[in-house]
């Protein structure tokens, strides 16, 4: 099976979790997956709140409704990838650059469901470079602050995310403490969101598998 496969394997087993009303849908390739999958059964649902332009569009052409975060409430459920998972289920997120819009329709959802391929089961977050969302002005000096932390941040160029702003990756990381990193990243001046998702980790995680679907509670 191959990797495609496996996130396809995933991604068709989150569907048993939507229960109609109006679902979060995240980004990326496993994602895609997903989007292709509920096309299948729109009818359920009432329609979706996208995280990126580019799963808005391909909802849309889908028939499926976008709504706006802010005219729905809250959520009831989340699907979503992610770029690593450790077995507490705590995240990196951001390969994709759209962490931010994701990381806000996750803490808006009562479940998340995160769908991955099983290579992105880690013992250890950080091997994958962390993902940083920055206002432009402060990128240098996130940048420096970032260095402290012990990472080698570098500017993903010729990339804007969908909120007008830069991301840093930071390579070189072990993240023994996910949840307390958060908090130290997120209150440098100029962040705007850090790619790890541990304060609002995911509720279930379904790895693609080469024997099928494999499902993991923290």
């Amino acid at each position: 099976m191959t990797q495609d496969e496996m996130k396809r394997a995933a991604a068709e087993a989150a569907i048993e979790y939507v229960d109609g009303g109006i679902i979060g849908v995240g980004t990326g390739s496993t994602v895609n997956h997903f989007i292709d999958a509920l096309a299948r059964i729109k009818g359920r649902i009432e329609g979706a709140v996208s995280s990126s332009e580019a799963s808005t569009e391909r909802m849309k052409a889908h028939g499926i409704p976008v709504y706006d975060l802010n005219s729905t409430g809250g959520l009831a459920l989340y699907v979503d990838g992610a770029d690593e998972s450790n077995k507490y289920l705590q995240l990196i997120k951001g390969g994709g650059g759209a962490l931010t819009r994701e990381k806000i329709v996750a803490g808006a959802s009562e479940r998340f469901v995160c769908i991955a391929d099983e290579s992105k089961l880690v013992d250890v977050l950080g091997e994958f470079p962390l993902p940083v969302e920055v206002i432009p002005m402060a990128r240098s000096y996130v940048a420096r602050e970032l260095v402290k932390l012990g990472g080698t941040p570098v500017w993903r160029e010729d990339f804007v995310t969908d909120n007008g702003n830069l991301i840093l990756d930071v390579q070189g990381l072990r993240i023994m403490e996910p949840a307390k990193l958060e908090q130290r990243i997120n209150a440098i001046p100029g962040v705007v969101t850090v790619g790890i998702f541990a304060l609002r980790p995911a509720d279930l995680l379904i790895l693609g598998t080469p024997n099928g679907p494999r499902t993991i509670e923290p």
